[in-house]
């Protein structure tokens, strides 16, 4: 089974990596973003009994920090 998580700070987080990109963006010429969030994407496959709470354990553990980051479970297919 292929599942995403989709991770991305925390709203009212400082996002360096994205106000670099905002300031690229803005430094060549594209003008009308507003802000810029830069999250990451994890790809997983796991075996297709791999229950909800063990995705969740997972994730909690390792592949999101809680404290500063929101993720999101997507299972596809």
């Amino acid at each position: 089974m292929k599942i995403r998580v989709h991770v991305s700070l925390k709203p009212g987080v400082l996002d360096p990596q994205g106000r670099a990109v905002h300031h690229a963006l803005e430094g060549l010429g594209f003008a009308g973003v507003d802000d810029v969030r830069v999250g990451r994407l994890i790809e997983l496959d796991v075996a297709d009994g791999t229950g909800d709470d063990a995705l969740t354990e997972m994730c909690e553990k390792l592949l999101a920090n809680t404290v500063i980051e929101n993720y999101r479970i997507e299972k596809v297919g």
